[in-house]
């Protein structure tokens, strides 16, 4: 149950289905309402195709910080070091901004939590790939986008699964938004193939589904073979 309070996939899908459902319904104010509940930016503006955008980055962003790093420490470290990831983690949430504000004490908080993402992150991106390649998306240009565009984000980490989810999507990420009436420009993840249409949310939500069982067994895996050679070692000295 503590190992369980600190993933937040459940709320995330259930989040941008919301959205989805709302803008099945062509209902704009409703699906700008529902993304809100998801990312910073400011969304009473939005037209259809940026709110696919908020609600596809806001997801593929997650991935990171809301399941694959605190498997990764639940996995390798128990539940108190994943209770210890999610206390670094809502203290970057809270006070790791770059503003007058905060930005003395909230620049520690937020490189602690890049230096704790900054494993999952890695090894994250690449099961996204794959996911990719086994739901038949563009594995091959999910790859590519990753490697091209994965350090172009302001995060180091987060911009990894985002590029590698627009490489796959074949859509591109990134650009202008506005934060409490502040216009801020972000680097451009991805090409843009194809235009942004609704399925698309349910596209990247299969990907982080299909990405945080296989990373679950890819720690599981990793830590059990450990496990089995450092036994073997004990046994034979």
């Amino acid at each position: 149950m503590t190992i369980y309070t600190t993933i937040a996939i459940r709320d995330m899908i259930d989040h941008s289905k919301e959205v989805y459902d709302a803008l099945l319904q062509t209902d704009l104010p409703l699906a700008r309402a529902k993304v809100s509940r998801i990312v910073a930016r400011d969304t009473q503006n939005l037209d259809e195709a940026e709110i696919i955008r908020a609600c596809v980055e806001s997801v593929a962003e997650s991935l990171v910080d809301g399941i694959a790093a605190p498997l990764f420490y639940a996995v390798f470290g128990g539940p108190s070091w994943a209770m210890f990831y999610r206390s670094i983690n809502t203290l970057d949430s809270l006070f790791g901004y770059k503003d007058d504000r905060y930005r003395k004490f909230g620049s520690f908080p937020a490189k602690i939590d890049d230096l704790a993402n900054y494993l999952p992150a890695r090894v994250t991106s690449y099961i996204l790939v794959f996911s990719s390649m086994i739901l038949g998306y563009n594995f091959k240009n999910s790859l590519y986008i990753l490697h091209r565009d994965g350090r172009k984000h302001p995060s180091p980490n987060s911009g990894l699964t985002e590029a590698a989810v627009a490489g796959a999507l074949e859509i591109q990420l990134g650009g202008t938004n506005f934060y409490n009436g502040i216009r801020n420009v972000k680097p451009k993840l991805g090409d843009a193939k194809k235009e942004f249409r609704t399925e698309q949310i349910l596209q990247v939500n299969k990907l982080v589904l299909l990405s945080s069982i296989l990373t679950a067994g890819f720690y599981m895996f990793i830590y059990s073979t450990c496990v089995w050679f450092w036994e073997e070692w004990k046994f034979r000295n």
